[in-house]
């Protein structure tokens, strides 16, 4: 059978992100799909905005954990990326965590991977091989856009904005959906007001 090759970025911090990285999981084993994860950030996205306070204090963590993913995949390839999403994420999400270097420190000895890892996370040198992921992503959707972004079949788009996941079939076909839009040239957007935040179950 063959099979689709898909592409997914995100940002660590984008609870959004999560909830949909989640899903395409699932339709992983619904649907012959394989993905690559790839980093955004962000921090980059929105360098040059005006911000409240508290939100420029979130894009410090993005630059913190998109750097300790980054240092990872220079030591052990691409293929660390999405356990290592998992780990770090899931401690941010799930289980509340605050972003601080035991949270890198655990995630990253629960791969297997140096501690000393958890230094990156102010390691400033990994920006440009972040903002090189970002930027690969956004040329295929624009820049007004977060994350996350997928890309399959030469379709690229945000999002979809899901809560909660799917699971099973029911992903499968939320993927067949999302993908029958996306795959329209002229397709542009489909939206409707949040009602629920992200429901991690």
């Amino acid at each position: 059978m063959t099979r689709d090759n898909a592409e997914f970025w995100f940002d660590p911090i984008c609870p959004w992100a999560w909830m949909t990285s989640r899903w395409i999981l699932e339709v992983t084993k619904v649907r012959p799909i394989e993905v690559k994860w790839n980093l955004f950030s962000l921090a980059h996205l929105n360098r040059d905005k005006e911000l409240p306070e508290d939100y420029k204090s979130k894009l410090i963590k993005s630059w913190q954990t998109t750097r300790v993913i980054a240092a990872a995949q220079r030591m052990r390839s691409d293929e660390i990326t999405l356990p290592l999403y998992t780990a770090i994420s899931s401690r941010i999400h799930i289980e509340k965590r605050e972003v601080e270097p035991a949270l890198f420190e655990e995630a990253l000895s629960e791969l297997g991977l140096p501690t000393e890892l958890a230094k990156s996370a102010d390691d400033e040198t990994l920006n440009e091989t972040i903002i090189e992921s970002h930027e690969r992503g956004i040329k295929l959707v624009g820049n007004d856009v977060g994350t996350p972004i997928i890309s399959v079949n030469g379709a690229a788009f945000f999002g979809p904005v899901i809560s909660p996941a799917p699971k099973g079939e029911a992903a499968g076909k939320l993927w067949d959906g999302v993908l029958g839009v996306a795959s329209y040239p002229g397709f542009f957007e489909i939206k409707r007001s949040r009602r629920v935040g992200p429901i991690f179950d």
